[in-house]
This record gives structure tokens, sequence and C-alpha cells, in this order.
């Protein structure tokens, strides 16, 4: 139980990337982006030798600094990720790669959207190419890996779907799957919280939202989440947003509503059966009390493989919500390293 920074056995790179991918982007959001890069004890050692690389994404509102966040008697991210890998029984060795894909709506999914920008790309093209350019990866899609919680962990499974060049293995945690569980039970509280402090409006939402201390209101986490993930997923060509229910009622509208179930993981599986079925190690989690139903999102996913035939996955169901299980990300990590180092 650490107090304070401890010094780790590894190492962590910190850099900034300019990503051509993000520039001109619709939010007017920086196009240089932090980038930080853990090497395992012994990197510096060996000059020729390479290393798997396993790239770790953040939930909705997650910034690159959250990672050295700590909370009583646990470890930062990056210590268990540095204990992981300097420990007794340790697996293979592999980078870590953790990637800043924030917005001023407070995240991406990870996806090309002109809501928002060119965040699939920037990811895929921009930071892959730039992290095997600097570090001594081993540049192949059998040897690269994504790991991801919540929005983090449904960037985890669509980014080897859409890219299976680029990534052999995937770990999601509690990632957002089944969306007539996780997205439409909150719909009718967004109605009402519009109606009730803004007059129907979410103008008036961001006007108060940007003039006062973020996050000061109960509504503000669940207003610009749903926002943000409209942006991201059914954005019309000319960055307008649109919600897929009526503002004044919450009734759907099943043609946007249909935009996002075409980013549902679950829903996505057949139609990247060949790409799923090419990965070297999936891993799935998720807390049995979560807050969004995402361990049922994680069960449907996980029958969508055996579907297809992939039935080689590490599947667990633990008892959690979906809220503080940071500590997950070790294990999945160290599945990731194993399997992606040979």
């Amino acid at each position: 139980m650490r107090p304070f920074t401890s010094d780790l056995a590894g190492r962590l790179d910190e850099t900034v990337i300019d990503s051509p991918a993000l520039r001109e982007n619709p939010l007017g959001d920086p196009a240089e982006r932090p980038l930080w890069v853990y090497c395992p004890p012994g990197y510096d050692d060996d000059p020729g030798r390479r290393y798997p690389a396993i790239y770790v994404i953040q939930g909705y509102t997650g910034t690159i600094g959250m990672w050295r966040n700590r909370t009583p008697f646990r470890p930062t991210v990056i210590e268990r990720v540095d204990d992981l890998f300097a420990g007794a029984g340790s697996p293979p060795p592999a980078l870590v790669v953790f990637v800043d894909a924030w917005t001023s709506y407070g995240g991406s999914q990870y996806v090309d959207s002109p809501g928002t920008g060119r965040y699939h790309t920037y990811l895929c093209e921009d930071v892959v190419g730039f992290v095997d350019a600097n570090w001594r990866t081993l540049a192949s899609r059998d040897h690269r890996g994504i790991s991801g919680k919540s929005s983090g962990g449904f960037g985890a499974m669509i980014t080897p779907m859409l890219r299976p060049d680029l990534f052999g293995g995937l770990a999601t945690h509690a990632g957002d799957a089944l969306y007539e569980l996780c997205y439409l039970a909150e719909v009718g509280k967004v109605v009402r919280a519009l109606r009730d402090e803004y007059g129907g409006s979410y103008e008036k939402f961001w006007e108060d939202f940007r003039s006062r201390v973020a996050f000061t209101k109960d509504s503000d986490a669940l207003l610009v989440m749903y926002y943000g993930v409209a942006a991201c997923f059914s954005a019309d060509e000319d960055g307008t947003v649109r919600l897929p229910f009526e503002l004044s009622t919450g009734r759907l509208l099943p043609d946007v509503w249909q935009r996002w179930l075409d980013w549902d993981p679950v829903r996505m599986v057949p139609r990247y059966a060949g790409a799923l079925r090419s990965l070297r190690a999936i891993w799935v989690d998720a807390g049995r009390r979560d807050q969004y139903f995402l361990d049922l999102g994680a069960q449907a996913f996980v029958d969508e493989l055996k579907a297809i035939g992939v039935e080689d996955v590490r599947f667990e169901l633990f008892d959690a919500t979906h809220a503080a299980i940071e500590y997950r990300y070790p294990d999945a990590i160290a599945f990731l390293a194993e399997r992606l180092a040979g």
C-alpha cells in the first residue's frame, strides 16, 4: 500500500504526438496529444530486442493524466503495470502504450465522425505508426493488442474488427455493448433533466455547463455522455449532432437509433466474423453488478463470438459494479502479453 509515488522498475516515456488525422477537427480540439509508453524492465539492456505492444485506451471523459490517479490503499494503474512486469512470474515483457483520445464533448469512442473528428484514424495510423517508429516494437498485428474499460472497452472490441491488419488481440473490461440495455435505460433521465433544468435544450445545457465548475450537478455526467456519444455515432456529414430520441418525450427515432445499433459490438460480430476469427487473444470481463448492465453485454458479445466459431475466449464475470475496476487491467495485459509474445 503506497501512499506516495514510487520509483518504477521499468520506464515511462512521456511524449507528444502531432496527429495529421486530428488537424482541423470539427471541435477545434488539439491535434497535438500526449502519449505515454511504458517500457518494461530490461528494455535498455538489449538494444536488439523487440517487444509486443499493448495499447490501453480510456473510458468516457478519461484523460491521460488519470492513469496516475491514486485512491486510498490502491496503487496507480502505472504502478500496477510496473508491478506486473517487475514481479516474480511476470508475463513476457511488452510495451504498454497509453493513448489520449479526449474531446470537448468528453470522448471520441475511437471512431471517425464528422461530429468529433477522425479518432479511429488517429489511433490506427498516427499513434501506431509513431510508436513503431520510435520504440522497438514487434511491428505486426500478431504482436499488437488493445485493451480498455467502458468506452475504452468498446474501442478495444471494435478496433480489431475494423483493422485486423493492425491488431491481433483485444481485452475489454465492461465495454459498451448490447445497447438496448446500456443506453436506452438512460433516455428518460436525459429527457427529464433537459426539460426540468434547461427547457428541453441541449444548447442551454452546454452554455450552463461551460460557465461553471464541471460535474457539480447530478445530471451533468449523463447529459455530457449522451450528447458526446451521439456526436460520435449519429452526427450528419455537416457535423450536426442528431440524438436518437425526441427531446420532448424520449420517443425513439428509429433511423437515428439504427445508426447507434450499427456500432453495437454485439451486432457487429457477424459482419466482422473473419476478423474476429483471426485474433490470437480475446479477453472479456465485467462486474456482475454493473450499473449499465454491461455484464449482460459482455455475455451477449461472447455468445455472438461462439456463434461464429470463436471458442477460445477468456471470459469472466466478477463481483463489482462499473466503478473502481482498474485492478483488472494487469490481468488482461498479462494475458495479451503471453498470447502476443510468440
